[in-house]
């Protein structure tokens, strides 16, 4: 991902060529919009979910173990067969999503991988991470939170939400984990036109469309980068604020308003922008303050990026908080 803005209070990182990227020229919005603080009363005395932090944290792990993960790589494949087996084993339907594209290391075949949870509806929310990692020369880059951490944590969500049997869901659940998120080059947009990047994400939008089948997705939620120890997620400007107001309330209120301050930043780029540019609601849950002190970023896409500063506590957070948001989510689309 690429940011631009982290704090209004002029406080900015410069994490690609600096160069800005204009949003999506229409901010959709719910049918809907419940108040600020509004919930169901389903959910409000629900302080937390079955979402097991030590489970996600040990899919984090597994992933660590097989080393860097750059798209198109032996270690990369390895990930996604683990992804896939987690799936099957909760008796979700995965299927992956093939294709091969040009990059500035070649020709490289990509797999998304997306797991169906059925709903009454056959309109559909996605829940998604990516599972690649940036690619490196100079040293190893493992990628614990960054692509480790958001996958340990959907795989956990799917494993919750397909648990529950006896649970009414108006509408159908992807959960989607993206490869070729990552620039191959050192840039966020140094290569191919600023589009060395968020590779799967844009072949999926991109098909949706095509098959005009863009319009039942009703809402994307992206995990990146939520497991560092000092958990920090401002309000991501940049998202469908509807999104955004319904997350980070329901975090608030679960008792995490330090993990999900109300202060906000914009993320420039990352794997929800394809289906904001889409016309879909989305939001990007991203903790891009990753570093050895307060404020600092310094982790980031370094050999520092590693699994002693993942907590199983912060997975839990977001984990719970994803879940217990999803019904104030569902109740605000038509």
């Amino acid at each position: 991902m690429r940011l631009i803005l982290l704090f209004a209070a002029a406080f900015t990182f410069a994490c690609s060529d600096g160069s800005s990227l204009s949003k999506p020229a229409v901010e959709s919005t719910p049918a809907q919009k419940a108040e600020s603080g509004q919930s169901n009363k389903s959910d409000t005395s629900k302080k937390t979910t079955a979402f097991d932090g030590e489970r996600a944290f040990n899919n984090v792990k597994a992933q660590v173990e097989f080393g860097p993960r750059p798209a198109g790589s032996p270690a990369n494949e390895k990930a996604r067969e683990h992804i896939v087996r987690e799936l099957h084993g909760y008796g979700l339907k995965t299927t992956l999503e093939e294709f091969t594209e040009s990059t500035p290391r070649g020709k490289v075949k990509f797999k998304n991988v997306i797991a169906e949870l059925p709903g009454e509806s056959p309109n559909v929310i996605i829940l998604a991470s990516h599972f690649d990692t940036k690619p490196f020369k100079e040293f190893t880059f493992v990628g614990a939170n960054d692509g480790g951490s958001s996958t340990g944590a959907l795989l956990e969500i799917a494993r919750v939400m397909s648990s529950e049997k006896d649970q009414k869901r108006k509408f159908t659940y992807w959960f989607v984990f993206f490869d070729g998120e990552e620039a191959f080059c050192r840039e966020w947009s140094e290569c191919l036109d600023g589009k060395d990047n968020t590779y799967g994400s844009r072949r999926m939008a991109n098909r949706l469309k095509k098959e005009k089948q863009i319009s039942r997705v009703k809402a994307m939620i992206l995990l990146d980068m939520i497991g560092d120890k000092d958990l920090t997620i401002p309000r991501e400007e940049g998202s469908s604020q509807w999104l955004v107001e319904t997350i980070w309330g329901t975090a608030q209120q679960l008792g995490h308003t330090k993990e999900f301050p109300s202060r906000p930043s914009s993320v420039g780029d990352d794997d929800h922008m394809p289906f904001l540019r889409a016309g879909v609601p989305a939001v990007d849950i991203i903790d891009f303050e990753y570093g050895s002190a307060p404020l600092e970023n310094d982790y980031w896409h370094t050999k520092e990026d590693t699994l002693d500063k993942i907590s199983a506590r912060s997975l839990k957070i977001v984990g719970d908080g994803v879940r217990l948001s999803l019904p104030r989510i569902d109740a605000q689309i038509r």
